[in-house]
């Protein structure tokens, strides 16, 4: 969530950060601001979009070579332009930008306001910026000191970025449970939540840990812990490029990142599916195989679209693996009474690798000694570094809010770390395993003969643009892909969708189904077939709106239906990745129509970074 950028070297300081800004709108803001140092410390903030801080820059005047800005996705406290970021203390010495939640603000707001602090606002981020004023102003200590004692006595999580009037050679940063890195130029530096900020000037990147600050100058940068321990860091060269992060010609990033799929799913399987050898090479598990086959069960723990393609990967890993498989709610475990241990095996799942829930089981995980495994996108991400062994899915930077290509690249994932545990274990056969290598192969292809023809997709979004329900049914490893589906409507088009096993149809969602109701079926799942057609048959009988998501192969079920998507045929197991295309067009059209905000949907965030 949120958005931190940050620039000191010799171009001017506003430019960048507006730029920088802006690409990190997708990750949800709801308003904005920024303080630059020139002589004097120009703060302006504003409830809204970064282009009302654009004007507002533009109409200032305002320039320097060193600054901080901030996109505010509000958690304590009213969008508006008092509590937006920057934040100062009483004296407007300093300027402070923070990406977390300050879980103990109240009790320090309190102690602060005995001593004489007044607040503007209702942030926990002002609270933190007057204790390091209080630090400062009362100890005989430097302003760095004072910023490094003050978050000793924070709890919560941060990622802060902090310029001082008085020292306009340096950005203080630190950062805990919130993603931070510093971008290394020729004499210049930035900092920033990821890299899209700063791949347009470098491709140089140091990551900040938890518990680590740094102290940025024109000349470089030192980093320590909280406890003032110096630290060398390793210098990461990002895999990304500036045409990655830009439309390309599409209207939304969304629709890109749909039409980008046939290339995203065969750069997931580059390298690693060996179609002349019928076999699959998954570097990042070599040498965790046989700890893998072993465990007593592996739990997937994940979060909203990575928790449906977790859900698809239960049913892979015990098909084709015959490992048990538990799902969970990333955000859900923690809190439980979680029977783990050595015995068993954490898969975690997260497209930006920073997911707060997802890393909070995974450490959990890791202290009652089960072994950790993850599946990200994002090369260098706190997940990436954290687990003992995984696989990145390399399907590029995901700019729209609602994941589109990171699923279809986390089951092709799953997809093959399915086969090759089975072939590992041996409870998969040479025919299967040959023609589900032939299938997988096949699955960039039949995509794109999806995407070829969208026309009855749209036909479709125009007929049921202003329904108020929606209701998707699948079966078996489709069941996801109907949740897949309901969630991408209402992400974006703002309509309330639901998703349920076909069967589940009768023990309560029956009751909603009338003439009114549009209701998706998902019916790409061979073995399931028949039960889908009496399902359908229900629906039909209480006249619901039927519109079917189906294969060549499925005649009777598109006899049944009002409205009929055909796709490609494939074995059952992969089926997910060839019917979620059909659903995410259609929520995209249904959007589009309701001239809703397509990339950046109302209150929500890209990359969930708090609790």
């Amino acid at each position: 969530m949120c958005g931190i950028v940050g620039y000191i070297g010799h171009r001017d300081a506003a430019e960048i950060i507006l730029k920088g800004l802006q690409r990190l709108e997708y990750r949800g803001y709801d308003s904005a601001g920024m303080a630059v140092i020139n002589g004097q410390m120009d703060v302006l903030k504003v409830k809204g979009k970064v282009k009302e801080l654009l004007k507002m820059t533009r109409k200032k005047k305002v320039h320097g070579s060193l600054g901080i800005g901030h996109t505010r996705w509000a958690t304590h406290g009213e969008p508006n332009d008092v509590n937006a970021h920057p934040h100062m203390g009483a004296y407007r010495k300093f300027a402070l930008v923070h990406n977390g939640i300050i879980e103990n603000y109240d009790v320090l707001r309190q102690d602060l306001g005995q001593k004489g602090h007044h607040f503007a606002g209702d942030t926990d981020t002002e609270v933190l910026a007057h204790l390091i004023e209080e630090i400062h102003e009362m100890s005989d200590v430097d302003f760095t000191e004072a910023v490094r004692l003050a978050l000793t006595q924070v709890e919560g999580t941060y990622g802060i970025a902090i310029v001082h009037k008085y020292h306009p050679d340096r950005i203080i940063v630190a950062r805990k449970g919130s993603p931070l890195l510093i971008g290394i130029g020729d004499g210049e530096y930035f900092v920033a939540s990821d890299a899209s900020p700063v791949i347009e000037f470098t491709k140089k990147v140091v990551y900040l840990e938890d518990d680590e600050m740094a102290v940025i100058s024109r000349e470089g940068y030192e980093v320590s812990t909280l406890k003032n321990v110096p630290l060398t860091k390793e210098v990461h060269e990002l895999a990304m490029n500036l045409e990655q992060i830009e439309k390309g010609g599409f209207p939304h990033f969304m629709l890109k990142e749909i039409f980008e799929q046939p290339d995203t799913i065969a750069d997931c399987m580059r390298g690693r599916l060996i179609v002349d050898e019928n076999r699959i090479q998954l570097g990042g598990l070599t040498g965790v195989e046989k700890r893998l086959a072993s465990a007593r069960r592996v739990i997937i723990a994940a979060c909203g679209t990575s928790w449906h393609a977790g859900l698809v990967g239960e049913y892979l890993f015990e098909y084709l693996a015959h490992i048990p498989v538990e799902v969970e709610y990333a955000s859900e475990f923690r809190y439980r009474e979680t029977l783990i241990n050595e015995q068993d095996v954490m898969l975690v799942i997260s497209q930006s690798g920073e997911t707060a829930d997802t890393l909070a089981a995974l450490r959990q995980a890791r202290k009652r000694g089960a072994m950790v495994l993850g599946i990200c996108n994002v090369v260098g991400s706190t997940i990436a570094r954290e687990t003992d062994a995984g696989v990145y899915t390399h399907a590029g930077p995901e700019i729209g809010v609602a994941s589109t290509k990171a699923f279809t690249a986390q089951v092709t994932v799953l997809a093959m770390m399915a086969m090759m545990m089975g072939r590992y274990k041996k409870v998969l056969s040479d025919e299967l395993m040959a023609e589900l290598v032939r299938e997988l192969n096949r699955v960039p292809s039949l995509v794109k003969m999806i995407l070829r023809d969208t026309k009855k997709i749209e036909e479709v979004a125009r007929l049921f643009t202003y329904a108020p329900n929606f209701l998707y049914l699948g079966r078996s490893y489709n069941f996801p892909v109907a949740l897949e589906g309901a969630l991408k409507l209402k992400e974006i088009s703002y309509i309330h969708a639901e998703g349920y096993p076909a069967a589940e149809m009768k023990h309560g969602p029956i009751a909603l189904i009338d003439e009114h109701m549009p209701v998706v079926v998902i019916a790409a799942t061979d073995h399931t077939n028949d039960k889908m057609i009496s399902n359908v048959e229900e629906v039909k009988a209480r006249k619901g709106r039927i519109i079917a998501i189906s294969s060549n192969g499925q005649s009777e079920v598109g006899k049944l239906a009002e409205f009929t998507i055909t796709i490609p045929e494939i074995h059952d197991c992969l089926s997910p990745l060839v019917a979620v295309v059909p659903l995410q067009l259609l929520s995209y059209y249904i959007a589009v129509n309701r001239k809703c905000d397509v990339d950046q949907p109302r209150n929500l965030a890209k990359s969930v970074t708090v609790e």
